[in-house]
């Protein structure tokens, strides 16, 4: 009968309490104590909710304050600092020092396994160039009325409303310090990006936030409105991204602010829904028509869309539409099911979607073999953070790539895992004015600049160790990965490249994917090929 030590000693020390008080005025706090404790335990005994506390009147509340707390204390006294859940302590120090300007080199010798399955590295030449300067820009829209020259490392996509007002006014200005561009996310273009004038640019998802009608379908006028706003450089249409591809979403009325509905173009008082699909499109044919049609009505800016990489037929549909209308966009996204969100189901988080280095091969590697990667700018997001980061990424096929998460440990994020509790301790991933104007502003987007500038000084001396004078000529052959004990493999070996225009002329490569998905899939239509249904109706039969 143990378990119910803590209940009966609650009892037994109330009632001596206050037979002490009775004579000695000191003793009061006794009764207090203990009586709220023998209260407590009497009702864990007659609840009927948690057999646990049945069991264990009193004591079970340990049980459920040791576990509230196991995170801190994990992240804070337990985890090793190379473990990634999802960043590591070591990947968050790089980000934090970096953005405050403070030493970031590091004593003694590595801390990583260099002999461990999937350590990679990039080779150094014994002949090392010298870069003056580590501001590398690509430009994106050549062809384009208003091109846009863009660095190789951008804000990525986060939303006013999933993010506070102090941290969306800290991201922009330390962008147009650092002389980068910042994503607005899906919730549009809030008063808070265009108080700095740093560069945007403007993501429309499906619920057309900001360039929507009054029964949510997309407004041509309201569009026109923002996207010629001259701090508007580019249009990334999203079809969905890693975190949560193919899941819409839903603002409840409650949180619909007087700020958000009048960002979003959503009325007060309701809830604020985000499709899991458009409605300007329902074809590869006509996202593409789409895309062409927001570049003109924007007067001519680079135009292009994002995506998660899921149903490898439905990006090979998007493909062949390229390839049979010559309308293209400017640059596409691949976003990774290893990106980030203020909130997902667990399923969505840990299971769906393709990670950013399979996504990103298959776009490069289909633009490449349709003779359009030329025409065509890509860039990346998924856990980038650093120097190492980027040269991978761009090695594996990016022009440039993008980070959210990263920015967000440059603004002092501490990775609390609480963006969905409107509680976040740092002020960054909430709507309590309580907690988000305490953010000083400046500060932040110093660091936001500094954490910019540092990891691209960083990048520079990456490239001068290898010999390159360019992001842009790091390849697959600069990047080497161990997979096994014993075995080296460059990323160029280990996996497929194809040649350019390896897919024309109704040729398959020898590749796996394209194998199975490439003839099959359609311009007009995302419907997966028959074999694939086939596969489907083979469980019923």
């Amino acid at each position: 009968m143990s378990r119910y030590a803590a209940y009966a000693f609650s009892l037994l020390m109330f009632v001596v309490s206050l037979l002490l008080a009775l004579r000695m005025q000191g003793w009061w706090w006794g009764v207090a104590v203990f009586g709220a404790l023998a209260v407590l335990g009497t009702i864990d005994l007659l609840q009927a909710r948690s057999t646990l506390r049945r069991n264990y009147p009193i004591l079970a509340h340990f049980r459920y304050g040791l576990e509230s707390i196991g995170p801190e204390l994990r992240q804070y006294f337990f985890e090793s600092d190379l473990a990634e859940v999802p960043f590591s302590r070591q990947q968050r120090t790089l980000v934090y020092q970096r953005a405050k300007r403070v030493n970031d080199v590091r004593p003694f010798g590595t801390q990583q396994n260099v002999y461990g399955v999937d350590y990679e590295w990039i080779n150094h030449s014994l002949a090392p160039v010298s870069i003056p300067s580590a501001d590398f820009r690509i430009v994106i829209g050549a062809s384009a009325a208003q091109p846009y020259s863009a660095s190789v490392f951008n804000i990525s996509a986060m939303s006013f409303g999933s993010l506070s007002a102090a941290a969306i006014r800290a991201l922009n200005a330390g962008a147009k310090q650092g002389g980068f561009y910042h994503d607005t996310g899906e919730g549009s273009i809030s008063p808070y990006h265009r108080e700095a004038g740093g560069d945007l640019v403007w993501e429309i998802g499906s619920g057309y936030f900001g360039c929507r009608n009054e029964d949510g379908s997309f407004s041509e006028e309201r569009f026109i409105a923002n996207a010629r706003d001259p701090q508007v450089k580019m249009i990334e249409v999203k079809l969905s991204q890693g975190a949560k591809p193919g899941h819409g979403g839903v603002l409840p009325a409650a949180k619909v602010s007087a700020e958000i509905s009048a960002t979003r173009g959503v009325p007060m008082g309701q809830d604020c829904v985000s499709p899991a699909r458009h409605s300007a499109f329902s074809t590869p044919i006509e996202l593409l028509q789409f895309v062409a049609r927001l570049r003109e009505l924007s007067g001519g800016k680079p135009t292009g869309f994002k995506l998660a990489i899921g149903h490898p037929w439905e990006w090979f549909g998007i493909a062949k539409a390229m390839l049979e209308s010559d309308i293209l966009p400017d640059f596409i996204v691949v976003d990774g099911a290893e990106g980030g969100t203020g909130a997902a189901p667990a399923e969505f988080v840990d299971h769906v979607g393709v990670p950013m280095h399979e996504a990103l091969m298959l776009v490069h590697n289909t633009l490449v073999g349709l003779d359009l990667r030329d025409r065509i700018r890509i860039g990346a997001a998924g856990k980038i953070v650093s120097a190492f980061d980027i040269a991978r990424t761009l090695a594996m096929g990016a022009d440039w790539c993008n980070a959210a998460r990263g920015y967000m440990f440059a603004l002092g994020c501490i990775q609390s895992m609480s963006c969905h509790t409107d509680r976040c301790p740092t002020g960054i991933a909430t709507q309590d004015r309580s907690r988000w104007r305490k953010l000083d502003v400046p500060d932040k987007a110093t660091r936001v600049a500094e954490f910019h500038g540092n990891t691209l000084h960083a990048l520079r001396d990456l490239l001068c160790a290898a010999g390159l004078g360019h992001p842009d000529q790091l390849g697959p052959e600069h990047i080497l990965r161990r997979v096994s004990p014993t075995e080296v493999r460059s990323l160029a070996a280990l996996y497929r490249f194809l040649r350019p225009g390896e897919l024309l002329g109704g040729r398959i490569p020898d590749h796996a994917v394209f194998q199975d998905f490439w003839q099959a899939s359609r311009s007009d239509a995302f419907m997966p090929p028959e074999h694939v249904m086939r596969l489907r109706s083979g469980k019923s039969n």
